[in-house]
Protein backbone atom coordinates (compact mmCIF):
# COMPACT_ATOMS: atom_id res chain seq x y z
CA UNK A 1 0.00 0.00 0.00
CA UNK A 2 1.06 3.57 -0.91
CA UNK A 3 2.52 5.65 2.13
CA UNK A 4 -0.25 7.91 0.94
CA UNK A 5 -3.12 5.49 1.95
CA UNK A 6 -1.78 5.07 5.57
CA UNK A 7 -3.69 6.27 8.40
CA UNK A 8 -2.26 8.67 10.28
CA UNK A 9 -3.52 11.46 13.44
CA UNK A 10 -3.17 15.12 14.26
CA UNK A 11 -3.34 14.88 18.49
CA UNK A 12 -6.21 12.51 18.78
CA UNK A 13 -7.82 12.86 15.30
CA UNK A 14 -6.83 9.47 13.83
CA UNK A 15 -7.32 10.45 9.71
CA UNK A 16 -7.84 7.23 6.99
CA UNK A 17 -5.02 8.36 4.90
CA UNK A 18 -2.34 11.86 3.71
CA UNK A 19 -4.93 13.51 2.12
CA UNK A 20 -6.11 16.80 3.06
CA UNK A 21 -8.76 19.15 0.89
CA UNK A 22 -7.51 22.11 1.59
CA UNK A 23 -9.95 25.00 2.53
CA UNK A 24 -11.58 26.10 -0.52
CA UNK A 25 -14.14 28.83 -0.43
CA UNK A 26 -17.61 27.93 -2.03
CA UNK A 27 -19.98 30.76 -1.92
CA UNK A 28 -23.07 28.17 -1.38
CA UNK A 29 -24.02 29.15 2.17
CA UNK A 30 -27.45 31.21 2.74
CA UNK A 31 -28.22 34.83 2.78
CA UNK A 32 -27.16 34.69 6.82
CA UNK A 33 -24.54 32.24 6.30
CA UNK A 34 -26.00 29.06 7.22
CA UNK A 35 -24.81 25.41 5.83
CA UNK A 36 -27.16 25.29 2.64
CA UNK A 37 -28.49 22.05 0.92
CA UNK A 38 -26.04 22.60 -1.99
CA UNK A 39 -22.59 22.49 0.40
CA UNK A 40 -23.86 19.42 2.26
CA UNK A 41 -23.97 17.61 -1.65
CA UNK A 42 -20.57 19.30 -1.94
CA UNK A 43 -19.11 17.82 1.42
CA UNK A 44 -20.56 14.81 1.00
CA UNK A 45 -19.22 13.78 -2.19
CA UNK A 46 -15.33 15.05 -1.13
CA UNK A 47 -16.02 12.36 1.69
CA UNK A 48 -17.30 9.71 -0.34
CA UNK A 49 -14.11 10.58 -3.26
CA UNK A 50 -11.95 9.15 -0.81
CA UNK A 51 -10.47 12.56 1.33
CA UNK A 52 -9.78 11.98 4.90
CA UNK A 53 -9.91 15.45 6.50
CA UNK A 54 -11.82 17.97 4.77
CA UNK A 55 -11.08 21.84 5.34
CA UNK A 56 -14.08 23.60 5.05
CA UNK A 57 -13.46 27.72 3.29
CA UNK A 58 -13.64 31.07 4.79
CA UNK A 59 -15.71 31.27 7.89
CA UNK A 60 -16.44 33.83 9.37
CA UNK A 61 -15.69 34.30 12.73
CA UNK A 62 -17.06 38.04 13.63
CA UNK A 63 -19.75 39.99 11.58
CA UNK A 64 -16.80 42.22 10.85
CA UNK A 65 -15.43 39.58 9.11
CA UNK A 66 -17.57 38.97 5.99
CA UNK A 67 -16.50 39.10 2.83
CA UNK A 68 -19.26 38.16 0.68
CA UNK A 69 -22.89 37.73 0.70
CA UNK A 70 -23.13 33.92 0.62
CA UNK A 71 -20.19 32.72 2.70
CA UNK A 72 -20.42 30.49 5.51
CA UNK A 73 -20.91 32.46 9.06
CA UNK A 74 -19.44 30.76 13.06
CA UNK A 75 -19.75 33.56 14.16
CA UNK A 76 -23.49 32.92 16.71
CA UNK A 77 -24.91 30.50 18.14
CA UNK A 78 -27.89 30.32 15.38
CA UNK A 79 -25.16 28.60 12.67
CA UNK A 80 -24.40 25.41 15.21
CA UNK A 81 -27.68 23.11 13.74
CA UNK A 82 -26.85 23.45 10.17
CA UNK A 83 -23.20 22.52 10.99
CA UNK A 84 -24.30 19.46 12.66
CA UNK A 85 -26.15 18.15 9.57
CA UNK A 86 -23.05 19.06 7.47
CA UNK A 87 -20.56 17.46 10.17
CA UNK A 88 -22.65 14.27 10.38
CA UNK A 89 -23.08 13.64 6.70
CA UNK A 90 -18.82 13.43 6.36
CA UNK A 91 -18.88 11.48 9.32
CA UNK A 92 -21.38 8.99 7.30
CA UNK A 93 -18.79 8.53 4.65
CA UNK A 94 -15.99 8.10 6.74
CA UNK A 95 -14.10 11.33 6.51
CA UNK A 96 -13.26 13.75 9.41
CA UNK A 97 -13.97 17.37 8.91
CA UNK A 98 -12.65 20.28 9.98
CA UNK A 99 -14.10 23.94 10.24
CA UNK A 100 -11.43 26.80 9.10
CA UNK A 101 -11.49 29.91 11.63
CA UNK A 102 -11.05 33.37 9.97
CA UNK A 103 -11.62 37.31 9.72
CA UNK A 104 -10.27 39.14 6.44
CA UNK A 105 -9.15 42.25 7.95
CA UNK A 106 -8.90 44.97 5.04
CA UNK A 107 -9.87 42.36 2.25
CA UNK A 108 -13.72 42.84 2.92
CA UNK A 109 -13.04 46.63 2.57
CA UNK A 110 -15.63 46.88 -0.69
CA UNK A 111 -17.90 44.36 0.91
CA UNK A 112 -18.71 46.38 3.78
CA UNK A 113 -19.15 49.75 2.60
CA UNK A 114 -21.33 48.83 -0.08
CA UNK A 115 -23.60 46.53 2.19
CA UNK A 116 -22.92 48.20 5.86
CA UNK A 117 -21.09 51.22 5.23
CA UNK A 118 -18.97 50.01 7.32
CA UNK A 119 -15.06 50.59 6.96
CA UNK A 120 -12.67 47.73 7.15
CA UNK A 121 -10.17 46.79 9.94
CA UNK A 122 -6.75 46.02 9.90
CA UNK A 123 -3.52 45.76 12.35
CA UNK A 124 -2.28 49.37 10.89
CA UNK A 125 -3.74 51.81 8.11
CA UNK A 126 -0.58 51.93 5.48
CA UNK A 127 -0.99 54.70 3.04
CA UNK A 128 0.38 54.95 -0.29
CA UNK A 129 0.00 51.38 -0.67
CA UNK A 130 0.44 50.11 -4.13
CA UNK A 131 -0.87 46.51 -3.71
CA UNK A 132 -3.97 47.71 -1.77
CA UNK A 133 -5.75 50.90 -2.90
CA UNK A 134 -9.02 50.64 -0.57
CA UNK A 135 -9.90 52.77 2.26
CA UNK A 136 -9.29 50.68 5.78
CA UNK A 137 -8.21 51.74 9.21
CA UNK A 138 -6.15 50.79 11.82
CA UNK A 139 -7.82 48.42 14.77
CA UNK A 140 -7.71 49.70 18.64
CA UNK A 141 -7.18 47.63 21.42
CA UNK A 142 -10.37 46.67 22.20
CA UNK A 143 -10.95 45.73 19.01
CA UNK A 144 -8.19 42.96 18.74
CA UNK A 145 -9.61 41.87 22.14
CA UNK A 146 -12.69 41.15 20.87
CA UNK A 147 -11.75 39.77 17.57
CA UNK A 148 -9.24 37.28 19.58
CA UNK A 149 -12.58 36.06 21.93
CA UNK A 150 -14.34 35.51 18.76
CA UNK A 151 -12.22 33.08 17.27
CA UNK A 152 -12.69 31.33 20.65
CA UNK A 153 -16.20 31.26 20.73
CA UNK A 154 -16.25 29.67 17.18
CA UNK A 155 -14.05 27.19 18.09
CA UNK A 156 -16.32 26.32 20.89
CA UNK A 157 -19.26 26.81 18.08
CA UNK A 158 -17.50 24.29 15.85
CA UNK A 159 -17.04 21.82 18.56
CA UNK A 160 -20.56 21.54 19.88
CA UNK A 161 -21.45 21.45 15.81
CA UNK A 162 -18.87 18.03 15.46
CA UNK A 163 -16.41 19.15 13.73
CA UNK A 164 -13.23 17.21 14.63
CA UNK A 165 -11.05 20.09 14.23
CA UNK A 166 -10.65 23.75 13.53
CA UNK A 167 -7.99 25.14 11.03
CA UNK A 168 -7.25 29.32 12.16
CA UNK A 169 -6.63 30.76 8.68
CA UNK A 170 -3.43 32.56 8.86
CA UNK A 171 -2.54 33.02 5.42
CA UNK A 172 -3.52 34.69 1.62
CA UNK A 173 -3.42 38.25 3.03
CA UNK A 174 -5.98 38.27 5.63
CA UNK A 175 -6.10 39.39 9.21
CA UNK A 176 -3.59 37.34 10.70
CA UNK A 177 -1.44 37.82 7.91
CA UNK A 178 -1.73 41.34 7.91
CA UNK A 179 -0.49 41.36 11.91
CA UNK A 180 2.10 38.90 10.84
CA UNK A 181 3.83 40.76 7.85
CA UNK A 182 5.93 44.01 8.39
CA UNK A 183 4.90 45.48 5.75
CA UNK A 184 0.89 45.77 7.05
CA UNK A 185 1.54 45.77 10.68
CA UNK A 186 3.12 49.31 11.86
CA UNK A 187 2.06 49.03 15.04
CA UNK A 188 4.00 50.50 17.81
CA UNK A 189 1.95 49.10 20.72
CA UNK A 190 2.52 45.31 21.96
CA UNK A 191 0.72 44.23 19.02
CA UNK A 192 3.61 45.45 16.09
CA UNK A 193 7.19 45.74 15.93
CA UNK A 194 9.49 42.25 16.65
CA UNK A 195 8.73 39.30 15.41
CA UNK A 196 6.99 37.83 18.90
CA UNK A 197 4.94 41.29 18.80
CA UNK A 198 3.34 40.61 15.82
CA UNK A 199 3.08 36.69 16.54
CA UNK A 200 1.06 37.79 19.76
CA UNK A 201 -2.55 37.80 17.56
CA UNK A 202 -1.73 34.25 16.67
CA UNK A 203 -0.90 33.07 20.47
CA UNK A 204 -3.82 34.70 21.77
CA UNK A 205 -6.37 33.14 19.37
CA UNK A 206 -4.52 30.15 20.50
CA UNK A 207 -4.74 30.76 23.83
CA UNK A 208 -8.77 32.00 23.71
CA UNK A 209 -9.53 28.74 21.37
CA UNK A 210 -7.57 26.50 23.84
CA UNK A 211 -9.46 27.41 26.32
CA UNK A 212 -13.07 27.59 25.16
CA UNK A 213 -12.63 23.83 23.43
CA UNK A 214 -11.70 20.51 24.98
CA UNK A 215 -7.94 19.23 25.85
CA UNK A 216 -7.51 17.31 23.30
CA UNK A 217 -9.24 19.01 20.54
CA UNK A 218 -7.03 19.31 17.74
CA UNK A 219 -6.23 23.31 16.44
CA UNK A 220 -4.57 23.77 13.19
CA UNK A 221 -3.17 26.92 11.54
CA UNK A 222 -2.37 27.64 7.98
CA UNK A 223 0.24 29.65 7.73
CA UNK A 224 1.75 32.37 5.34
CA UNK A 225 5.30 31.98 5.60
CA UNK A 226 6.62 34.61 2.81
CA UNK A 227 4.63 37.72 1.31
CA UNK A 228 4.44 38.36 -2.80
CA UNK A 229 6.09 41.73 -3.07
CA UNK A 230 9.57 42.95 -1.78
CA UNK A 231 9.03 44.32 1.75
CA UNK A 232 6.68 42.26 2.57
CA UNK A 233 7.51 39.00 4.80
CA UNK A 234 10.52 37.31 4.26
CA UNK A 235 10.87 33.69 4.61
CA UNK A 236 13.36 33.76 7.15
CA UNK A 237 10.97 35.45 9.53
CA UNK A 238 7.80 33.34 8.19
CA UNK A 239 10.01 30.01 8.84
CA UNK A 240 10.43 30.75 12.27
CA UNK A 241 7.42 31.94 12.99
CA UNK A 242 6.23 28.59 11.94
CA UNK A 243 8.20 26.99 14.79
CA UNK A 244 7.16 29.55 17.13
CA UNK A 245 3.59 28.22 16.55
CA UNK A 246 4.43 24.90 16.08
CA UNK A 247 6.05 25.50 20.18
CA UNK A 248 3.01 27.49 20.77
CA UNK A 249 0.62 24.10 20.53
CA UNK A 250 -1.09 24.26 17.58
CA UNK A 251 -1.29 20.87 16.69
CA UNK A 252 -0.63 20.73 12.71
CA UNK A 253 0.83 23.55 10.50
CA UNK A 254 -0.40 23.93 6.71
CA UNK A 255 2.43 25.96 4.86
CA UNK A 256 1.57 28.63 2.29
CA UNK A 257 1.43 32.20 1.06
CA UNK A 258 1.23 35.47 2.85
CA UNK A 259 0.30 38.93 1.38
CA UNK A 260 -0.74 38.87 -2.41
CA UNK A 261 1.44 40.18 -5.37
CA UNK A 262 -0.19 41.49 -8.23
CA UNK A 263 0.20 38.25 -10.52
CA UNK A 264 -0.74 34.83 -9.93
CA UNK A 265 2.82 34.14 -9.64
CA UNK A 266 2.80 36.10 -6.84
CA UNK A 267 0.38 34.67 -4.96
CA UNK A 268 -0.64 31.12 -3.70
CA UNK A 269 -3.20 30.79 -7.08
CA UNK A 270 0.16 30.25 -9.13
CA UNK A 271 -1.55 29.15 -12.60
CA UNK A 272 0.25 26.82 -15.53
CA UNK A 273 1.13 23.66 -13.49
CA UNK A 274 1.88 21.83 -16.77
CA UNK A 275 4.80 20.05 -16.17
CA UNK A 276 6.37 18.11 -12.94
CA UNK A 277 8.63 21.05 -12.34
CA UNK A 278 5.95 23.37 -12.02
CA UNK A 279 4.42 21.72 -9.26
CA UNK A 280 4.60 21.65 -5.36
CA UNK A 281 6.07 25.13 -5.61
CA UNK A 282 5.86 25.48 -1.58
CA UNK A 283 8.31 22.46 -1.39
CA UNK A 284 11.19 23.99 -0.16
CA UNK A 285 9.40 26.04 2.43
CA UNK A 286 7.88 22.93 3.58
CA UNK A 287 11.37 21.09 3.92
CA UNK A 288 12.77 23.89 5.59
CA UNK A 289 9.70 24.25 8.12
CA UNK A 290 9.30 20.16 8.79
CA UNK A 291 13.25 19.92 9.75
CA UNK A 292 12.60 22.64 12.60
CA UNK A 293 9.05 21.21 13.91
CA UNK A 294 7.48 18.34 16.28
CA UNK A 295 3.74 18.70 14.58
CA UNK A 296 2.58 17.16 11.10
CA UNK A 297 3.12 19.35 8.31
CA UNK A 298 0.72 19.76 5.28
CA UNK A 299 2.08 20.77 2.45
CA UNK A 300 -0.11 22.63 -0.74
CA UNK A 301 0.53 24.25 -3.90
CA UNK A 302 0.05 23.15 -7.35
CA UNK A 303 0.26 19.10 -6.48
CA UNK A 304 -1.07 17.16 -9.53
CA UNK A 305 1.11 13.57 -9.36
CA UNK A 306 0.47 11.03 -7.78
CA UNK A 307 4.09 9.58 -7.75
CA UNK A 308 5.55 13.34 -6.49
CA UNK A 309 2.98 13.57 -3.56
CA UNK A 310 3.75 10.01 -2.42
CA UNK A 311 7.78 10.97 -2.98
CA UNK A 312 7.11 14.20 -0.75
CA UNK A 313 5.79 12.14 2.29
CA UNK A 314 8.72 9.26 1.66
CA UNK A 315 11.47 11.82 1.77
CA UNK A 316 9.45 13.45 5.11
CA UNK A 317 9.21 17.00 3.99
CA UNK A 318 5.63 16.90 4.62
CA UNK A 319 3.22 14.61 6.09
CA UNK A 320 -0.35 15.45 4.49
CA UNK A 321 -0.92 16.20 1.02
CA UNK A 322 -3.37 19.04 0.67
CA UNK A 323 -5.39 19.92 -2.64
CA UNK A 324 -7.56 22.61 -3.52
CA UNK A 325 -8.53 22.96 -7.41
CA UNK A 326 -7.48 19.35 -8.44
CA UNK A 327 -10.51 18.34 -6.12
CA UNK A 328 -12.84 20.93 -7.81
CA UNK A 329 -12.00 19.31 -10.51
CA UNK A 330 -12.55 15.68 -10.20
CA UNK A 331 -13.66 14.94 -6.03
CA UNK A 332 -13.30 11.24 -6.50
CA UNK A 333 -10.01 11.34 -7.72
CA UNK A 334 -8.60 10.00 -4.17
CA UNK A 335 -10.40 6.47 -4.72
CA UNK A 336 -9.16 6.82 -8.52
CA UNK A 337 -5.81 6.73 -6.95
CA UNK A 338 -6.52 4.30 -4.25
CA UNK A 339 -8.07 1.86 -7.34
CA UNK A 340 -4.58 2.06 -9.12
CA UNK A 341 -5.57 4.26 -11.71
CA UNK A 342 -1.92 7.24 -10.98
CA UNK A 343 -2.95 9.61 -13.38
CA UNK A 344 -2.38 12.83 -13.00
CA UNK A 345 -4.90 15.24 -12.16
CA UNK A 346 -6.95 16.81 -15.40
CA UNK A 347 -7.02 20.26 -13.87
CA UNK A 348 -4.87 22.21 -16.08
CA UNK A 349 -4.70 25.37 -13.20
CA UNK A 350 -6.68 27.81 -15.37
CA UNK A 351 -7.64 29.90 -12.12
CA UNK A 352 -11.22 29.80 -13.88
CA UNK A 353 -13.18 28.56 -10.91
CA UNK A 354 -11.24 31.86 -8.44
CA UNK A 355 -12.49 34.18 -11.07
CA UNK A 356 -15.57 32.96 -11.52
CA UNK A 357 -16.45 32.97 -7.60
CA UNK A 358 -15.20 36.42 -7.70
CA UNK A 359 -17.97 37.19 -10.07
CA UNK A 360 -20.11 35.57 -7.82
CA UNK A 361 -20.74 32.17 -8.78
CA UNK A 362 -20.67 29.13 -6.76
CA UNK A 363 -18.00 26.92 -6.58
CA UNK A 364 -17.13 24.49 -9.93
CA UNK A 365 -14.42 23.44 -12.49
CA UNK A 366 -15.45 26.11 -15.39
CA UNK A 367 -13.15 24.21 -17.90
CA UNK A 368 -15.03 20.71 -16.63
CA UNK A 369 -18.72 22.21 -17.18
CA UNK A 370 -17.62 23.50 -21.33
CA UNK A 371 -16.05 20.05 -21.64
CA UNK A 372 -19.37 18.56 -20.83
CA UNK A 373 -21.48 21.34 -22.90
CA UNK A 374 -18.92 19.99 -26.08
CA UNK A 375 -17.73 23.81 -25.80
Amino acid sequence: MSILFQSMAIKNMELRNRFVRSATYDQCADKNGHITDRQIRLFSELADGGVGLIITGLTYVHPSGQLASLESSIAHDDCIPGLKTLTAAVHDRGAKIAMQLYHPGRENTKFLKAKRQQQAIAPSSVSHDPYFKHDYRQMNGDEIREIIEAFGDAGRRAQESGFDAVQVHAAHAYLLSQFLSPYTNRREDKWGGSLNNRLRFHSEIYRNLRAKVSENYPLLIKIGVQDGFPGGLEFSEGMRAAQLLGQCGFDALEISHGLRGQSYEETEFRTRINSIEREAYFRPWCREIKSRVNVPVMIVGGLRTFQLMEEIIQDGDADFISLSRPLIREPHIINEWKRGNRSRSNCISCNKCLEALIKGESLHCVQKNAEEKGL
